[in-house]
Order: structure tokens, then C-alpha cells, then sequence
């Protein structure tokens, strides 16, 4: 792993796993995106991870016409790296999910490092009162239908992304074997170094939240790609900010959010991005980290620069 002489806060705004059920504080609509975002990015945020939302009813979009309406306005307002969902819904084609950052060529793209059963069912069954027709149905398909990345879309999206536009990428591992996976591409000269690992833990369906994985993750890594990659950790829900921690202590860097977590506390529920920002920001302050800036992050993973992004066609 590259030590991390300054911690990389990431915020996940919205995603595509909540329903707005769940929290009135999920933000659906593009104005509550951007201005989320923007709070995100004043808190210390130097990486905005971004999926979209139909504003009607809050359901995932993939459209380049919702997207258009986020990113040029957090551009022109800050200088946040934006980092672009290439994972959208497991109800998506890969072409659908490429889209917006097909469209726009950013600096920095999720890219999801395989097939999985990635199941958030379970939200069935605590939701009590459905504020849309869509969301039930939605979340209990995931129990019946895997995420699919296989290795061929995965290759269309490093080419498609990476070859043509210049994108790099924030590649989400779920298991161990999704490392392999990364291996394979690098060894192919298809993903390129310095890289940017996105450990994921909590999902049913991938590895789960034990701290003895994310150290087993990392050791993996590190035989895998040696001091040519950047390191990340995120848990979902309750496990948040312990793996935060973890992982910046291990020397790595950190995301939060409303994708990955509605929660501030237990049986608290967060009121805004910014709020999760300024708790991991007290934390890394704790452990005697600096934060990142958006320069950092340009610099560390050897990004393109917001000049080079598409705001307009």
C-alpha cells in the first residue's frame, strides 16, 4: 500500500441501495444532490461518489439528462473530485450503467470488480409504510437476482472509460477474489497503476464486517500490487466508522455517506452527509491524520483534472 500522508474523505450521496422509506433525509431530487454534495465538500469531502435519482419518486437513474442537472452545478461551485457510479442498479444493462459517465468523462469512476449477490432484501423487512409502488419490489428482487460484472463488461468499461476518456478508477472489491480480478486487468495493461482499491464490507453477498477481513484484504493487496496502489474502507451501515478507522490507522483513506450508512449514532438517524463528513473528520483528527484536498487527490491518483471533464455537449 502507498501510506497515505493525507486521508482521502470520500462521500457517497445518495446510491442506488436506499429507498426514500427508509429516511426523509435522503437526498432524491438533483437539487438536494448538489446541495448535499456541496455541504459534503465543505465538510472536508475532497471526492463526491455519485449516483442519480428520478426526482418524481427517488428511483435509480442512469439517465445523462438527471446527471446533467447535478454535475456542472457542484463543478462550478467547488472543485471536489466527482467520482461517477459505473454500478447504478442491478436492474440495469451495462450500457445504461456506463451512461452518465460515458457522457461525461470523469476524472474518477466507480467500477464494481465482479459478478456478486449483492442482497439489500432485508429492507422489506423493516419498512413499515412504503411512500412509492416501486421500492418494495425493488429491494426484494435483489434475493432473486445477482449484480452482474462479468470480466467482459468489466473490460468495456476500462476501455470504454479508461482507454477513451482518460477515467480512472475507484475499483469496489467485495471479496477477495474481486483482487484477483484487478490483478488479472493490471497484468493485461488494461488497469493501470497508481490504483485506487474501495474495500467493501457488510453486503450480504460479499465479505462480511469483520475487522479480520479488512486486515486480510489489505495483506492481500499488498501481495498483489505492492506500493502501487491507495487503499480505502467502508462498511455498510452500523460498522461505518469503526472501519473508517481501521483503515486509516492501517495507513489507508475513507468513505462515508448516505449510500453507505442513514445513521449518525445507534438509533440516531443522520440529517445530512455533511454530518457523517464532520464525524470521520473528528475521528481522523483523533488518530493525528491530515485531510486530503482535492489537489491531493488529483495528485495521488494521478487524475486527469477537472479541465479535462465534459460539462457541456
Amino acid at each position: 500500500m502507498i501510506p497515505a500522508d493525507r486521508v482521502i474523505i470520500s462521500t457517497a450521496v445518495t446510491g442506488s441501495v436506499h429507498v426514500p422509506s427508509q429516511s426523509d433525509h435522503l437526498p432524491i431530487t438533483p437539487q438536494d444532490i448538489v446541495a448535499e454534495s456541496l455541504a459534503a465538500a465543505e465538510a472536508g469531502a475532497a471526492v463526491i461518489h455519485l449516483h442519480a435519482r428520478h426526482a418524481e419518486d427517488g428511483r435509480p437513474a442512469f439517465e445523462p439528462s438527471v446527471f446533467e442537472q447535478i454535475i456542472p452545478p457542484i463543478a462550478a461551485a467547488c472543485d471536489a473530485v466527482v467520482n461517477i457510479t459505473t454500478g447504478g442498479a442491478s436492474s440495469m444493462t451495462i450500457e445504461e450503467r456506463l451512461a452518465a459517465a460515458t457522457w461525461f468523462s470523469p476524472e474518477l469512476a466507480s467500477l464494481n470488480m465482479g459478478s456478486m449477490n449483492f442482497v439489500f432484501s432485508g429492507i422489506a423487512d423493516r419498512v413499515t409504510s412504503w411512500k412509492h409502488a416501486w421500492e418494495k419490489a425493488y429491494v426484494e428482487n435483489t434475493y432473486r437476482r445477482p449484480f452482474l460484472n462479468t470480466f467482459e463488461q468489466i473490460e468495456y468499461a476500462l476501455r470504454e472509460l479508461g482507454e477513451r476518456g482518460g477515467t480512472r478508477f475507484e475499483y469496489e472489491c467485495y471479496d477477495i477474489g474481486h483482487l484477483y480480478t484487478l490483478s488479472h486487468f493490471a497484468d493485461r495493461g488494461l488497469a493501470k497503476p497508481p490504483f485506487l482499491i474501495q474495500g467493501v464490507f457488510g453486503i450480504l453477498g460479499g465479505i462480511g464486517a469483520d475487522h479480520a477481513n479488512l486486515t486480510h484484504m489489505v495483506a492481500i493487496a499488498d501481495k498483489l500490487f505492492g506500493d502501487a496502489y491507495h487503499f480505502s474502507a467502508f462498511a455498510a451501515g452500523r460498522h461505518q466508522m469503526q472501519f473508517c478507522t481501521h483503515s486509516a490507522w492501517l495507513g489507508g483513506h475513507v468513505r462515508v455517506g448516505l449510500e453507505d450508512n442513514l445513521y449518525i449514532g445507534k438509533g440516531e438517524k443522520a440529517t445530512s452527509n455533511a454530518q457523517q463528513v464532520r464525524k470521520v473528520r473528528e475521528i481522523l483528527a483523533d488518530l493525528g491524520k491530515e485531510i486530503a484536498t482535492p489537489a491531493d487527490v488529483r495528485r495521488m491518483l494521478a487524475l486527469k483534472g477537472a479541465k479535462n471533464v465534459v460539462l457541456q455537449r
